[in-house]
């Protein structure tokens, strides 16, 4: 029978439907619901509003993923859209966000940046390409791991990037190489930045960055030599009991429910190698000599599992293992079949399960 005129006038009856549809199914009642939020959207009550995007929330997974596109897309070049439907659809999958947050114009720094922080590297990379984000945005982005999203911001030519977000981007650079070349093509690039990255690059961007940036040769072989002394630096070993200021910090950020895994990157690319094997065994709930024994000698697959455990996402994966090797002075090389053991340890188990994976191998060492 499809939804009547006292249905759609009537919000407790569209609550009860969205519960059981009857006659009605979820995609008509999912959209019905969408289009009276939109058009009506600025004469509803507060107890309203709240009821219709519940509604949404309600019947969001049960309603065809190319319904929702179809909306995401109607809404995203409108100015009028009711900003709470517009949070819904850029909170949604990628498939369904990415229009909304790519051209909305209703979306604002704050939302930006609840998305990078709570949301998955898709949505990161979608942020990191819509049009004129500003300073307070790429800030929050350059301190994402992933390289595709890193990559995806300094290819927006419309960003706006402040001098101390270049520092991070140029600094990541050493490590990812991906950024090298559109980083030195940036027309906002500080000089001194991009001399800085002739300790780094190849030839062909040296010589790019010698003719665009009008570097001095003292300079140049200044910023080569430096970089050259910092490769053959060896890096301090790690303590085998941390210090105690490390523990008790560790321990602070554990009980206010502030260690994550956010924290265990930053220290780890600032060579924090002690806080970051702390921090991560106490995060997994293991022995510190029992973590350090899966991650540093167990192989790939362990160190894998471990971050399954904790929530590091796998596109980070080879980040951690690269720069916790180097600060072991171990070689961090990855065979195919190591690859594939990573691959299996990040699709085919939860966090839970790797965690006890983990524990029970702690267990029989």
């Amino acid at each position: 029978m499809g939804l009547t005129a006292r249905d759609m006038s009537d919000m407790g009856r569209l609550a009860q439907l969205a519960s059981n549809p009857q006659d009605t199914t979820r995609e008509e009642l999912y959209l019905a619901v969408a289009s009276l939020y939109r058009v009506q959207g600025s004469h509803l009550s507060e107890r309203e509003r709240l009821l219709m995007r519940d509604i949404l929330l309600r019947l969001t997974h049960d309603v065809e993923m190319a319904i929702r596109i179809s909306l995401a897309e109607r809404l995203a070049d409108d100015p009028t859209a009711p900003n709470d439907l517009v949070l819904l659809l850029a909170d949604d999958t990628i498939e369904v966000a990415r229009p909304v947050i790519l051209r909305s114009p209703l979306l604002c720094d704050e939302d930006m940046l609840h998305l990078i922080a709570e949301c998955g590297v898709a949505h990161q990379e979608a942020v990191a390409a819509r049009p004129h984000i500003g300073e307070t945005v790429t800030a929050a982005l350059s301190h994402c791991e992933a390289e595709t999203v890193l990559v995806t911001l300094v290819r927006n030519a419309t960003a706006k990037i402040s001098g101390s977000t270049y520092e991070v981007l140029v600094e990541k650079s050493q490590h990812i190489e991906a950024l090298q070349e559109p980083i030195t093509h940036r027309k906002d690039l500080p000089p001194v930045l991009a001399t800085k990255m002739c300790g780094w690059v190849s030839e062909t961007l040296k010589t790019y960055i010698q003719h665009h940036y009008e570097v001095d040769n003292a300079v140049l072989s200044k910023a080569v030599g430096e970089a050259e002394t910092a490769v053959r630096t060896e890096p301090a070993a790690p303590r085998l009991t941390p210090s105690e200021s490390a523990q008790k910090l560790v321990d602070k950020l554990y009980a206010a429910g502030q260690l994550k895994a956010g924290f265990l990157l930053r220290v780890l690319h600032q060579g924090q190698i002690d806080l970051f094997d702390l921090a991560f065994a106490r995060l997994l709930n293991l022995p510190l000599n029992a973590f350090r024994q899966h991650l540093y000698e167990r192989g790939p697959r362990y160190v894998a599992l471990a971050c399954r455990a904790v929530g590091i996402d796998r596109c980070v994966f080879s980040t951690v293992f690269r720069l916790s090797r180097q600060a072991r002075m171990m070689k961090p090389v990855l065979s195919d079949a190591d690859l594939a053991a990573v691959e299996e340890a990040f699709a085919g188990y939860s966090k839970a399960e790797a965690l006890l994976v983990l524990k029970e191998a702690a267990l029989t060492a």
